[in-house]
């Protein structure tokens, strides 16, 4: 391996970091932080290595911030269980991956959470990419009234409006997304960590 191409890409990290909007990221501490306070469930989904993301964002924030007499955070990943997943795949098709979950479980006044690369632009073999996403934002606003916040990349598709908020990284690549997507979920985990001890 050549010397430069670690440099090189430590290098784009920093320089797509630094490209994100801090507002943004405000927001989006803001809409997990007034979930907690309702006690509302928060519900995290993504595809592909983005399902690991949202899998290992609702362990840091369910362990995370985490103190003794203070009220906890309400959270998991629709991502985490292969027998529900494949047999929602198998009988109703990927389109519906996260939608009958949240029919079964998403209560009135919840949060999703939502992880895309893409944001649900581009395609491939199978046809456009992440629309079960896209599909799974529609519901949770129209059905439940949830709050909805997406982290994405590239020019954030259509999920970046979708969203009630949304946390982009301007970058054109996979591995910088989701590299920064995971650094921004543990950055979040810390924020909130702090707004509960300062509360007393």
């Amino acid at each position: 391996m050549s010397i430069d191409r670690p440099r090189e890409f430590l290098s784009a990290l920093a320089d797509a970091a630094a490209r994100i909007d801090l507002q943004e990221i405000t927001r989006a501490c803001d809409l997990l932080w007034e979930a907690r306070e309702r006690d509302a469930n928060i519900w995290v989904i993504g595809n592909g290595g983005s399902a690991t993301t949202a899998s290992h964002f609702a362990a840091d924030l369910s362990k995370r911030t985490v103190l003794e007499g203070r009220r906890r955070f309400r959270v998991s990943s629709l991502a985490d269980n292969p027998g529900w997943i494949t047999a929602l795949v198998n009988d109703l098709g990927f389109q519906n991956l996260f939608t009958e979950p949240l029919r079964n479980l998403m209560r009135r006044g919840d949060a999703l959470v939502v992880f895309s690369v893409h944001g649900g632009s581009g395609e491939d073999r199978a046809g456009k990419w992440s629309q079960n996403l896209l599909r799974a934002i529609d519901l949770a606003k129209r059905e439940f009234g949830a709050s909805t916040l997406a982290f994405v990349g590239f020019d954030g598709g259509p999920m970046r409006k979708a969203a009630d908020v949304s946390v982009l990284v301007p970058v054109d690549s996979t591995p910088l997304v989701e590299s920064l997507h995971v650094a921004l979920h543990h950055l979040l985990c810390e924020e909130l960590r702090a707004r509960i001890e300062a509360q007393g």
